[in-house]
């Protein structure tokens, strides 16, 4: 708890794009280059029948981007993918459109992403993402808070039972969230260390 408690009341501290958004310019190009990561990453798609949704590697990109960028310049990508998303085939599987953006089973996980974004950003913004164990535990939450809307979103786009739901919207998908979360904690620390041996 005192850890916890320790990580919430601590101040600000800077993410590895303070190193570079020293202008608005730099952070414009910055929020859209996270945007532009999201789209690559929402490419990377495998379908898991029978879940109407697939894997991908967009809570991976949710983890990242949040941890880089912090918690506005994150959102702010986030919000971009979601609107290009619209007029561009940017989701997982090449789709588009406002059915797919607020009708579709992918519905609750997208405004997961964009509630995760922020709060992964705003404990990089703490120093979670400098270690392995913080910033792995802080992955892990944000893919929790991923799943919990996007299963709101599945049980309310499908009208399956929750059993269903939990199964096809969860389960199956938490050893690769896992996986995932290793990744970004051993990625995040060791961006860390090459920026500052390049300083």
């Amino acid at each position: 708890m005192s850890t916890l408690s320790n990580t919430v009341d601590a101040p600000r501290v800077p993410v590895l794009a303070d190193s570079f958004a020293n202008s608005w310019a730099k952070n414009a190009a910055l929020v859209f280059g996270g945007a532009l990561f999201m789209v690559l990453c929402q490419q990377i798609s495998i379908a898991v029948p029978p879940s109407p949704v697939p894997i991908t590697g967009g809570t991976l990109g949710v983890m990242l981007i949040g941890s880089a960028l912090g918690s506005k310049r994150g959102i702010s990508s986030m919000i971009l993918y979601l609107l290009m998303g619209l007029f561009l085939p940017v989701y997982s599987e090449g789709r588009e459109g406002l059915e797919v953006l607020v009708n579709s089973a992918s519905s609750g996980y997208f405004l997961g992403f964009v509630v995760s974004v922020y709060v992964v950003g705003w404990l990089a913004e703490r120093g979670t993402d400098r270690k392995f164990l913080t910033a792995f535990v802080s992955f892990v939450g944000a893919q929790l808070i991923i799943f919990g809307f996007g299963l709101a979103g599945l049980k309310l786009v499908t009208g399956e039972d929750w059993s269903w739901v939990i199964h096809n919207g969860f389960t199956i998908f938490i050893i690769g969230g896992l996986v995932k979360a290793a990744i970004g904690a051993i990625a995040m620390p060791a961006a860390w260390k090459l920026s500052e041996k390049t300083r």
